[in-house]
């Protein structure tokens, strides 16, 4: 798994992954982005925040507690 920072905001290709990257990125949570989106809805993965009309992120806290979370 990749080092996380302590706070910030993370994209959907720095969570899920994208191989297609130069270089490949990998995925903090192995999940595809329409099963992430689907999570996001039903409240088992954590809502994004808007920092921008076109840019939408995660709290990094957030996707630690979610890390945390799982593993148990």
């Amino acid at each position: 798994m990749a080092q996380l920072p302590e706070t910030g905001f993370l994209r959907l290709p720095q969570i899920v992954g994208d191989h297609k990257a130069d270089p490949p990125i990998p995925p903090i949570i192995p999940v595809g982005k329409s099963t992430w989106w689907a999570g996001v809805q039903s409240g088992r993965f954590p809502k994004p925040v808007k920092l921008g009309p076109r840019i939408t992120a995660w709290r990094v806290e957030d996707i630690r507690a979610l890390i945390e979370q799982t593993a148990k």
